[in-house]
């Protein structure tokens, strides 16, 4: 499939569409918890789905009515064949510190791209813990294999490559029998989403805690059922908003200003640029201005990267973005692969080994885009495209659905010329 994108101006609301990261953990935290949980307004896109699916693999009961789920969980069992997560980073992941619990074998594969993004950290901290967990490729990367049982009480990781790792490694070890420290060998980056897997893990009745050098889970514990309702998703929100910030007004409703998610931080990231910004109880506006440039940190909100590119080249003087290395390591090298549409369609845009530097504004033109099956790089190609001269097709097309299934509705809604084709 490809993604047709012609120039379009945007206004209007929208509701967010549920967050990934909150769905991902509520769906591994009902897996664990004893008796049944009931989990609202879940997303189920590609990568949820797969996670759905290896929970079920992992012996919990799943039902699935709209957008709610109920799972019943409690029972862990070994799956009876390898499990194939797809394109999902966080569900190998996370689902590997599961599998470390068990005293069988199970085998984590996925499709070509997550065949490709790094895991060796991840099980090095686990065999540091006595787990047998090794690539069979013998390469850091899926497949894997993994054997428990987790019985060990100290492991040393690095928090600079995936904050997936760490939350790994947080969600399993409050089941085991032992308290486990957890040191960190080099600064936490994605900071946030860390801190939304110890509340989640604390809503669903387990204790974790920062230390001076990492983190701190005590054994023993049990996961607690409960009625949970998914937060909205500031990373897909900052797509509309940001087509909002480059042509008129876009409201996304849903969006909970006290949420931990590190991805709010688009709302400050356009301020800074000069949009103009109405944060409501419940819902966040951007409304087109002149935009100026600005420097941008997103050690905490890697997955920005992209969007805040594009709004880079169409700001007055220099936009440095910073950081930010470790978007290397996801669906694609998206330092580079964000730099390599931006150039294509006229930006003035110089790839740096943290990020980027772009001088603007440039008139952007239409041309075909290479989205690497990223849905991050073809969503923030397509509101380049809004404000692009003719035509944009991008590769793909279809690739958003693993985070944000509702994407071109929501975009063709709010009045963008947006099509799907064969």
């Amino acid at each position: 499939m490809k993604l047709i994108v012609k120039p379009s101006i945007l206004n209007g609301a929208i509701q967010s569409s549920p967050s990934k990261s909150y769905s991902h953990r509520a769906l591994v935290l009902g897996l664990l918890a004893d008796g049944r949980s009931n989990l609202q307004n879940v997303l189920l896109s590609g990568d949820t789905l797969a996670t759905l699916a290896a929970i079920q693999a992992f012996g919990a009961k799943a039902n699935v009515n709209g957008d709610s789920v109920t799972v019943d969980g409690g029972r862990l069992t070994c799956p009876p064949d390898a499990l194939d997560l797809e394109n999902s980073g966080t569900t190998i992941r996370i689902m590997a510190g599961v599998a470390s619990l068990l005293n069988c074998t199970t085998v984590l594969t996925g499709d070509e791209s997550l065949r490709s993004r790094p895991m060796q950290p991840l099980l090095d901290a686990l065999n540091e813990l006595g787990v047998t967990a090794y690539s069979t490729g013998k390469n850091g990367m899926a497949p894997l294999v993994i054997k428990g049982p987790n019985k060990g009480s100290k492991t040393h990781i690095r928090g600079d490559i995936s904050s997936q790792f760490i939350s790994s490694l947080l969600i399993s070890s409050a089941l085991k029998e032992v308290d486990t420290e957890i040191t960190l060998t080099s600064p936490l980056r994605s900071r946030p989403y860390v801190e939304i897997t110890m509340g989640m893990m604390r809503t669903f009745g387990a204790s974790v805690e920062m230390t001076k050098t990492g983190l701190h889970v005590p054994g023993k514990q049990r996961y607690r059922p409960q009625t949970y309702k998914v937060p909205g998703d500031y990373s897909s929100a900052a797509f509309p908003l940001a087509a909002g910030a480059l042509t008129e007004s876009v409201t996304v409703a849903g969006l909970d200003p006290d949420d931990k998610q590190g991805d709010k931080a688009i709302l400050d990231i356009l301020e800074g640029f000069g949009v103009k910004v109405k944060r409501g109880n419940s819902s966040a506006r951007a409304e087109a201005a002149e935009l100026e440039g600005q420097r941008i940190d997103l050690a905490n909100a890697p997955d920005l990267f992209p969007i805040v590119a594009v709004l880079g080249s169409q700001a007055n003087g220099t936009t440095e973005i910073f950081n930010a290395e470790h978007v290397r390591f996801k669906e694609s090298d998206r330092i580079h692969s964000t730099t390599d549409f931006l150039n294509a369609m006229g930006a003035n845009i110089e790839e740096k080994k943290d990020g980027c530097t772009i001088e603007g504004p440039t008139p952007l033109v239409g041309t075909s885009v290479d989205s690497l099956n990223d849905h991050r790089i073809l969503m923030a190609a397509a509101v380049a495209a809004l404000v692009a001269e003719g035509k944009t097709t991008i590769s793909h097309g279809d690739c958003y659905k693993v985070s944000y299934p509702f994407f071109v509705d929501d975009m063709k809604a709010l009045g963008a010329d947006m099509e799907l084709v064969p």
